[in-house]
C-alpha cells in the first residue's frame, strides 16, 4: 500500500510539474507573440510572416464606412483600428447622407498612424438666421469654438455663446480699457477708434489679448470677456512699448513680453514685470514652463525658476524656433529660410527635415502637436509629424481661417470651401458666405458663418 501511495504521489507530482512547465511555456510563447505583434509582425493571408503597421481611424460623425484600397470593410466602422502592410494605402470614409473623405497614408513597419480628424459633412442641412450682427467690424472665436466676440465702433462689444440654441448677446464694456476710446464726461458709452491688428484667446476661453493701433501707436490690452473690470491695458500699466506679447498660461495670469529684444514675464494679478529673462531674442516659443528662443547664432531654453538659460544648439543663421509635444515626446523645430528641421528635444538628434519652396513668415503648432503649419501670404506648408514629411498648398482665396483645429476654410465669391490642414479633401459646402468674418464649427454639430450682417447656423447633424 505504501509503495502504491508513493507511486501515485510521484505521478501526481510529475503531472503538476509538466502542467506548470506547459503553462510557463504557453506564457512565454504568448509574450513573444504579443511582442512580435506590437513590433508590427503579423501573418498575412498567405500564411507568411511580415512586419506591418497599424492605422487608427476616427471620424466625425462616428460610424462611417471604411474602404481600404478599394475594398470595403464590411463589419468595421470608425472609430476603430486596422493592421495594414507597410507602404501606401488609400483610405476612404463614407456614410449615407454625407459626403466622402479620402486620403492615401504611408504605413510604416511597427508604427501606429492616427487619422483622428476626418470630417464628413451632412449634404442636406437645416439653415437658420440666429443673430443680426449689423455694425460688427471684427469678430474672433474662442479656442473651444463655443464663444464669439463681435467688435463694433462703440464701447459695448457683444459676446455670443454658440453652444446655446437660443443665442442671447452679453455686453462686454471696454470703455475704460483702451486708450483709443472717446468718451465724453459723464457718458456711459462712447466710440472705439482703434484698429485691431490681432486677437489671441487664452485656453480658458475667458481672456483675449488684443494688439491695436491708434494714431501710429501700438497698444496691448488683455480683455476679460466675462468681467470687463478685470481687464488690463498692458501698454498703459507698464508705460512701455512692447514689440510682442504672448499669453503664457491657460488662464492668462502670466504673459511673456518682448521689448527691444529683451524677454520679461508679466504677472497680471500683481501687476508686476520680471527682471530680464533673456536678451538678443529674434524669435521665441514656449511649452508648459519652458521657453525656447533664438538669437542671431544660437538656440536657448530657459525654464521658469532657473536663473540661467541653457544653450541647446548653435546656428549658422538666424532661425524661427518652435517647441512642441507629440505623443509623449518633445521636439524643437527650426525654420531657417526655406529649410525646416525637427529635432528631438531630449538629445537634439534630427528626426526629420524638409526644403520648402518659400520662406514662411508665420507658423503654428497643430492642436495635438501632430503637425506644424507654416505660411507666407496664401502659400501654405505643413510638416506632418506622423509621416515626417512636408506638403505645400494654396487655398482658393486670401479670405481664409481655421474652421476646426484640423480644417482650413476659404471664402471665394461667397462660396465656402474647406480643406484638411494638409490641403486635401477640398470641398464646397455652402454659399452666400461673407468674406469679412470667421467661420467655425461648434461641438461638431453646428456650423456658423456670416451672410452679409446676419449670423447663420447650419446643423451638421440631423435633428
Amino acid at each position: 500500500m505504501c509503495m502504491d501511495y508513493e507511486r501515485r504521489a510521484r505521478r501526481q507530482s510529475l503531472r503538476i510539474i509538466i502542467s506548470e512547465a506547459i503553462m510557463v511555456l504557453a506564457v512565454i510563447i504568448m509574450v513573444i507573440v504579443l511582442a512580435l505583434v506590437v513590433s508590427g509582425y503579423w501573418i498575412n493571408s498567405n500564411l507568411e510572416v511580415e512586419r506591418q503597421g497599424m492605422v487608427q481611424i476616427n471620424s466625425i460623425p462616428t460610424g462611417a464606412n471604411i474602404a481600404i484600397d478599394g475594398e470595403n470593410l464590411r463589419f468595421q466602422r470608425t472609430n476603430s483600428s486596422k493592421i495594414l502592410s507597410s507602404g501606401e494605402h488609400e483610405i476612404k470614409l463614407s456614410r449615407e447622407g454625407y459626403d466622402t473623405w479620402t486620403k492615401t497614408v504611408d504605413i510604416r513597419e511597427g508604427l501606429l498612424y492616427r487619422l483622428n480628424y476626418p470630417h464628413l459633412f451632412l449634404q442636406e442641412r437645416e439653415k437658420e438666421d440666429v443673430y443680426d450682427a449689423t455694425g460688427t467690424t471684427f469678430a474672433t472665436i474662442s479656442p473651444n469654438r463655443n464663444l464669439l466676440l463681435l467688435v463694433n465702433k462703440t464701447t459695448n462689444w457683444v459676446l455670443l455663446n454658440l453652444e446655446n440654441t437660443n443665442i442671447r448677446p452679453i455686453t462686454v464694456d471696454i470703455s475704460k480699457v483702451f486708450s483709443s476710446v472717446s468718451l465724453a464726461p459723464g457718458a456711459t458709452s462712447g466710440l472705439f477708434n482703434g484698429e485691431i491688428l490681432s486677437a489671441k484667446w487664452d485656453n480658458s476661453n475667458e481672456h483675449i489679448l488684443f494688439k491695436t493701433k491708434y494714431k501710429d501707436s501700438i497698444e496691448w490690452v488683455l480683455v476679460s470677456v466675462r468681467n470687463s473690470a478685470r481687464s488690463i491695458n498692458i501698454t498703459r500699466e507698464f508705460a512701455a512699448s512692447f514689440d510682442d506679447v504672448l499669453i503664457f498660461d491657460n488662464s492668462a495670469a502670466n504673459l511673456l513680453a518682448i521689448r527691444g529684444g529683451n524677454l520679461h514675464k508679466i504677472n497680471v494679478e500683481s501687476r508686476q514685470i520680471s527682471a530680464l529673462l533673456a536678451s538678443g531674442i529674434t524669435d521665441y516659443n514656449f511649452l508648459e514652463n519652458e521657453i525656447v528662443y533664438s538669437t542671431d547664432k544660437n538656440i536657448y531654453i530657459i525654464r521658469l525658476g532657473e536663473d540661467e538659460p541653457t544653450l541647446l544648439k548653435e546656428l549658422k543663421a538666424p532661425s524661427r524656433v518652435l517647441i512642441s509635444k507629440f505623443y509623449d515626446n518633445k521636439y524643437i523645430t527650426t525654420i531657417n529660410d526655406t529649410l525646416i528641421t525637427v529635432y528631438s528635444k531630449e538629445d537634439l538628434e534630427e528626426v526629420g527635415s524638409a526644403k520648402l519652396s518659400f520662406h514662411p513668415t508665420s507658423s503654428r503648432i497643430g492642436h495635438d502637436g501632430d503637425f506644424i503649419f507654416m505660411r507666407s501670404g496664401t502659400r501654405f506648408a505643413v510638416f506632418d509629424m506622423e509621416s515626417l514629411s512636408a506638403t505645400e498648398w494654396e487655398p482658393d482665396s486670401n479670405h481664409f481661417g481655421w474652421i476646426t483645429n484640423y480644417m482650413v476654410y476659404a471664402v471665394k465669391n461667397g462660396e465656402l470651401i474647406v480643406y484638411d490642414f494638409d490641403g486635401l479633401n477640398r470641398r464646397f459646402i455652402s454659399t452666400n458666405v461673407s468674406e469679412r468674418f470667421p467661420v467655425t464649427i461648434t461641438n461638431d454639430r453646428m456650423m456658423y458663418y456670416f451672410s452679409d450682417d446676419q449670423l447663420i447656423r447650419e446643423w451638421l447633424v440631423k435633428r
